[in-house]
């Protein structure tokens, strides 16, 4: 059972939170502040944390960047009453994995939760394998159909991240951001012509595809 840590100030808004989760088969924990959190995490196991921006004394921005320092590969879920970019980047600047804007839906808070927790456990496995093909992060190499095929750094990353959400759609700005980085100055055409160079390599291989998403961007298919 996944155990998910809830950082949240408001009392009724984090009891609800948890009472959701355990709802649909998680083990919640709460933490009322940033501070209460790290001194939680010390003593107990987490999977995952979902916590709150605007909070007293350590706000959201600054816990995350303290988990970071001791819990890399931790799946972070930021929430907030924020809805500007600026707010977003931040959010993705120090360290968050996923961005929620209050009020929060709960039905789609327990799909991002899930999603998170997949990308971890693929993430630490270092391996996505659909039917006879395998993408191994650790030698950015795609295994299948007789050949192993070495791909360029960001081709693979960016493969990678679309074949760990399979129909997940991912805006442009997303992906640039993931994959170059929020500072990186590129632009659209870098990204289409790193999908147009996977679609080439690819092409012919049935188990998985990239499907464009007009005027939004792309999400990965896999056929196995």
């Amino acid at each position: 059972m996944f155990r998910i840590l809830v950082v949240e100030d408001d009392d009724n808004t984090r009891k609800l939170m948890c009472a959701v989760l355990k709802q649909q088969g998680f083990a919640p924990l709460q933490a009322e502040d940033g501070r209460a959190a790290l001194a939680l995490m010390e003593r107990e196991h987490v999977d995952l944390v979902v916590l709150d921006v605007m909070m007293p004394g350590m706000d959201g921005y600054a816990l995350t960047r303290e988990l970071r320092l001791a819990w890399k590969h931790l799946p972070i879920l930021m929430v907030t009453a924020k809805q500007e970019s600026a707010d977003k980047r931040m959010g993705f600047l120090v360290g968050t994995d996923d961005y929620m804007v209050k009020p929060v839906d709960e039905e789609e808070m327990v799909l991002r939760i899930r999603a998170l927790l997949r990308r971890s456990q693929i993430a630490s496995e270092q391996k996505i394998v659909m039917g006879a093909v395998a993408l191994d992060y650790n030698a950015f190499t795609v295994t299948g159909h007789g050949m192993e095929i070495i791909l360029p750094q960001k081709e693979f990353q960016l493969l990678f991240k679309l074949m760990a959400y399979p129909g997940m759609v991912f805006t442009r700005m997303q992906l640039m951001e993931e994959i170059w980085g929020p500072e990186a100055d590129i632009s659209d055409h870098t990204l289409n012509v790193h999908i147009s160079r996977l679609r080439e390599r690819f092409q012919g291989w049935e188990e998985f595809e990239i499907a464009t998403i007009r005027g939004v961007g792309y999400k990965g298919v896999r056929n196995v």
